[in-house]
This record gives structure tokens, sequence and C-alpha cells, in this order.
């Protein structure tokens, strides 16, 4: 959910690294899915303080709708567990607790649990 999964925030999270830590460590599979990520524009306003939290979302959530997230977000309902990884600390101002409560909208029975 990462736009770009290559920076250096932490070594072992770049893209091919955590796939493999992934499937060594909890034998399970990663998926590098832009379509859930928002764009750059969005993502720098809000980093550089342009857009707040709120028009951050006001941006996101119809950008999700445009992508058509309710469609994709139903091939997890397959898994038992997913989990969704970006580069924020806390998920208050993070779009993956936006897109956690999303999914969860579309699969009645879904806990949130953020680590």
């Amino acid at each position: 959910m990462r736009l770009n999964n290559r920076s250096q925030l932490a070594g072992f999270t770049r893209g091919d690294d955590l796939a493999y830590f992934l499937e060594k460590i909890c034998a399970c599979r990663y998926a590098h899915r832009e379509e859930f990520t928002p764009t750059k524009e969005i993502l720098d306003g809000y980093k550089k303080g342009v857009l707040s939290w709120e028009d951050y979302e006001s941006l996101f959530l119809p950008l999700m709708e445009k992508r058509d997230a309710a469609r994709i977000s139903r091939d997890f309902g397959k898994y038992d567990r997913v989990l969704l990884l970006c580069s924020e600390p806390t998920p208050e101002c993070c779009h993956r607790r936006l897109l956690a409560e999303l999914f969860a909208a579309f699969q009645p029975g879904t806990e949130i649990v953020h680590i």
C-alpha cells in the first residue's frame, strides 16, 4: 500500500526484501498494491502541510471509490488475515486505517487490529 516500496525508510521493508522475509519467517505472501495508495499529489500535499488530514481524507476516499476498492477488497475475503503496511507509525493519520475501515465496511465481521 505504499506509493514507493523501494524507499530507504527501513531497509528490510523494500519490496523484494520484504517479500523474502515474509515468506521465510511468516509463510505469507507479499503483494504491492498501488491501487490502494494515495496519489503523489495527495501525499505530497499532506506531507508538506498544504493539505490538512481532513483534506487528505476528502481526496483519498473518493479516489478509492474511483479505483473500485470495494470490488478489489472482496478478494481479501478468502484470507484469514490481511496485513496493510505503510510507513506511518500510527493509524490516526494514515491511509491504511482508512482502507481498513473501508474494507471492514464491505466485509462484515472484519476485525481491525493496529499493531
